[in-house]
């Protein structure tokens, strides 16, 4: 996108792997609290609708509570919501700045759909709230009072915008959500492909169980848990928040151990395995709590549960985060030889050849994809370097303008070095590799 690229800054190395950082950061506070969202929201049309319908208090009473407790205000869906994605579409942009992926395209999609959805359900919420204080007013004033009617009309009123409201706004944000998978995934895949829709269905199972256990914690953790004085009722709740949170939590191992099967080698590492491992690890233990909560008809570990399914939230989006900056890291490399070019051309050439040395050239560009005794992205350098024992010239024309010799690895791209700077990593390297 033109406007967007208008604001994108040349970057080196460190400055490409701190915007990884951040954005890792942003999608802590935005995946769990727009899933709690998504998850409460839907919870509490379903109910509200299937309580109107029959005529049934505690549905109401229910779909109320919910809305009212995930949401908790409107300050907090900007905050949480619709600032942490808007950040993250210029962080993407940033990071995919000269690639064709369209994943900036997605996201900025999803930011809109999102803020439209955000707006019609907190419009849901207070609709909501509304009617359940025009009814209360409704039932103390006598049926022949003039007011009785007007208070009426308020109330079907009420429920009408409620229902639009939540039903449009969390349809505007499931296809947002979608557009949000297939963004923070389009690095590993494309839009149409089944790994995308299999994350998809991967996020909404967790927002379904991350909802449980912030029904857990809200209703039965916090501040020593809410005052609920029908016993029924709290049986209605702890029954939903175990369903849910028990059916949606056992299927994630299920999408965890197929997206690792599914994602590309160039995104795999040592790293991505390990958050992954202990994401699916603490699955298990929250499975242990849950079971522990059931077997024991004891809710003190309602709150244990929450945090334990968002610390395995954080492992998931830790892992996608790293596979995407390993999937990523070509491109990386040719924008920090961009601004090598940018910081050559405002600071002056021969004074950068007069304080970059070869090591410091290998460290700002080449180690992102070489290493001497291992694969990264490129071949190691004690594969590579022999062929070039005594042909100096020729690796120095290589590194200037390099060709693909081997199909098993990507093709290189140019750093875009300085005939002098060129030379220079070329001697430090075959002057290191027999040494390492």
């Amino acid at each position: 996108m033109n406007f967007l690229d208008n604001l994108v800054l040349p970057q080196s190395s460190e400055h490409i792997e701190l915007l990884h950082y951040i954005l890792m950061l942003i999608m802590f506070l935005f995946i769990p609290f727009i899933s709690i969202l998504f998850g409460g929201t839907t919870l509490s049309i379903y109910y509200r609708r299937k309580g109107l319908n029959e005529n049934n208090p505690m549905f109401i009473r229910f779909a109320h509570d919910i809305i009212e407790t995930l949401t908790i205000n409107k300050s907090i869906g900007i905050i949480l919501g619709i600032v942490p994605l808007l950040t993250a579409v210029l962080i993407v942009a940033q990071l995919l700045h000269n690639t064709e992926s369209p994943a900036v395209y997605y996201l900025l999609t999803s930011f809109i759909l999102t803020t439209i959805s955000v707006i019609l359900i907190y419009t849901y919420r207070y609709s909501v709230i509304f009617s359940r204080l025009f009814d209360n007013i409704k039932n103390i004033i006598p049926e022949d009072d003039n007011t009785s009617e007007i208070i009426k009309n308020y109330r079907d009123g009420s429920r009408a915008l409620s229902y639009r409201s939540g039903r449009y706004g969390l349809l505007l944000l499931f296809i947002a959500l979608f557009m949000f998978v297939a963004g923070i995934s389009n690095t590993l895949f494309p839009l149409y492909s089944f790994e995308v829709l299999f994350r998809f269905l991967q996020f909404l199972t967790a927002a379904f169980s991350i909802t449980g256990g912030a029904i857990f914690f809200s209703f039965f953790y916090w501040d020593g848990g809410r005052k609920i004085d029908d016993d029924n009722y709290r049986t209605f709740i702890k029954k939903i928040a175990v369903n849910i949170t028990f059916t949606g939590t056992i299927i994630q191992p299920l999408f965890l151990t197929y997206d690792f099967i599914a994602l590309p080698s160039t995104a795999l590492s040592g790293a991505v395995f390990t958050c992954g491992m202990i994401a699916i690890l603490l699955l298990f233990v929250a499975y242990h709590l849950i079971y522990s909560m059931i077997r024991d008809a004891n809710l003190k570990m309602s709150g244990p549960v929450f945090y334990v399914l968002i610390f395995s939230m954080f492992g998931v989006i830790v892992k996608d985060q790293l596979a995407m900056g390993n999937a990523n890291k070509l491109n990386s490399v040719i924008l920090n030889a961009k601004y090598i070019e940018y910081f050559n051309e405002i600071s002056g050439a021969n004074k950068l050849a007069a304080v970059v040395s070869g090591e410091q050239i290998y460290k700002n560009i080449c180690s992102s994809c070489h290493s001497f005794d291992h694969k990264i992205v490129g071949p190691p350098y004690k594969q590579t370097l022999p062929k070039y024992e005594g042909k100096l010239d020729q690796l120095v024309a290589f590194i200037r303008n390099p060709t693909q010799n081997n199909p098993g690895y990507p093709p290189m791209p140019n750093p875009g070095l300085k005939p002098n700077e060129a030379q220079a990593i070329a001697e430090w390297l075959l002057k290191t590799y027999k040494t390492k």
